[in-house]
């Protein structure tokens, strides 16, 4: 099948960075005498108006030389994976999501000793290439150069399923091979808005508990995925349903107010979303439930704190704001006792993605303004006089400077002290041993 257009409406999609790269690559791999094929998600996406950031280019030949070379010609570096044949020539842009890449991948065959393990990886055909693929709508290759350039490849009935708007295996087997495709699947019909072929997902249901089998590695890749789509919740509510989560860890899951919550972490914090996520899934769990899961998904080190930090939020924000007995009464995020600064103190050791996640889950809305205002402004409340201006008042450096500062801060979170001469009066007041506060300034 020969669709020459392709060729032109993906240049046309390309920044003039980009295009250039390209241009450069089809100009080496002419010299070398090397087939390259668009393949993969960029291919899949170029019939469907959706541009890509990025391209996958098969190389029937060796395309970590051919990508060295790339790299050497555009004074750039290419980062090889000689275990899985292929390579990554990027092109820096203004942040990290802004950029480029390019990826290179040796066409090449896969066998898998077990269920869940990588697979073992050896050159072959594009056409190999294409049938070792998770579906059909990403087993597509157009051919970039040569007398057949701009010919479409599909062993598997790729544009059909994609016309059709179907998710579909290409062998009964696959979810065995790899559960981390039962992720992928939702994930893709999700994005795309298909539908998961009828017998694909039966034996996606059927082969669930091969997820059982599949790394925290692999399985923290596959989530850090769903996590930067759109509507994460939508792939997640579904792998929920199908008891996908369930097969990963027995305390994951998808409730309604979870959902909500990913929902309305956009609203809350555009930027800070994605790193709150992760603690939403360890809503309503216990400490030991919260440890075992960050453990199961390998998360990484801040990613891990924040969830195992859930629980001990969650009990902060559920005792009782009046007291039980005899002695002060506890601290609590509902609590109308504890002043602004007894708030900031309480709510500092926490990481910042659990606040934001608690603030998107909980249903109280006392709880969640004291949360928004500790989060945007009482944090970052400061007051006017620093270290060195107490100094020049003369205050010696050491436990009393901290303490000063300390008290300082809260004084201004309570609004007790608002201008720098409030802050001065203040001071003088701590060094004469007197307990009282001056009053607000006019």
């Amino acid at each position: 099948m020969k669709n020459p257009n392709l060729i032109g409406k993906l240049r046309a999609q390309l920044t003039d960075e980009a295009r250039n790269l390209f241009d450069e690559l089809l100009r080496l791999a002419e010299q070398r005498n090397s087939p390259l094929c668009l393949v993969g998600g960029p291919l899949r996406d170029l019939p469907l108006d959706r541009p890509s950031l990025d391209l996958d280019i098969a190389v029937e030949g060796d395309a970590i030389a051919l990508a060295r070379a790339l790299a050497d010609a555009i004074g750039g570096r290419a980062v090889t994976h000689p275990a899985f044949l292929t390579a990554t020539v990027r092109i820096p842009g203004p942040t990290p999501r802004m950029g480029f890449h390019l990826d290179l991948i040796t066409a090449r065959s896969e066998t898998y000793a077990r269920p869940g393990t990588l697979p073992t990886v050896r050159p072959a055909t594009i056409r190999d290439d294409l049938m070792r693929r998770d579906f059909t709508v990403n087993a597509l290759a157009l051919r970039l150069n040569g007398p057949d350039a701009g010919d479409i490849l599909d062993p598997t009935g790729g544009r059909a399923d994609l016309d059709a708007r179907l998710i579909r295996v290409l062998h009964e087997r696959s979810f065995q091979d790899d559960a981390t495709r039962i992720l992928r699947a939702f994930r893709y019909a999700v994005r795309l808005g298909f539908e998961i072929e009828p017998k694909t997902l039966a034996w996606l249901k059927r082969d669930i508990p091969y997820l059982d089998a599949i790394s925290g590695a692999r399985l923290h890749h596959e989530f850090a995925r769903i996590l930067v789509e759109a509507a994460p919740e939508e792939a997640l509510r579904r792998l929920h349903a199908a008891g996908a989560l369930a097969a990963i860890d027995p305390a994951l899951r998808l409730d309604r107010e979870q959902a909500e919550a990913f929902a309305r972490l956009g609203d809350l914090t555009p930027t800070g979303a994605r790193a709150a996520y992760w603690p939403v899934l360890a809503w309503a769990l216990s400490e030991g439930e919260a440890a075992s899961l960050a453990r199961r998904l390998a998360l990484t080190r801040p990613q891990h704190a924040a969830v195992k930090a859930m629980p001990a939020l969650a009990r902060l924000a559920a005792r009782p704001p009046v007291a039980q007995g005899p002695g002060p009464e506890p601290a609590s995020l509902r609590a109308t006792h504890l002043k602004r600064s007894a708030l900031t103190e309480l709510l500092t050791p926490f990481p910042l993605p659990t606040l934001w996640a608690f603030a998107a889950l909980t249903s109280d809305p006392a709880v969640r303004d004291r949360l928004l205002d500790y989060l945007t402004k009482a944090r970052h409340e400061r007051p006017h006089l620093s270290g060195d201006d107490l100094l020049a008042l003369g205050i010696s450096r050491g436990p009393q400077l901290g303490e000063i500062l300390s008290r300082l801060r809260g004084a201004k979170l309570d609004g007790e002290i608002i201008s720098r001469q409030d802050e001065e009066t203040y001071v003088q007041r701590l060094l004469a041993g007197k307990s009282s506060v001056p009053s607000r300034s006019s």
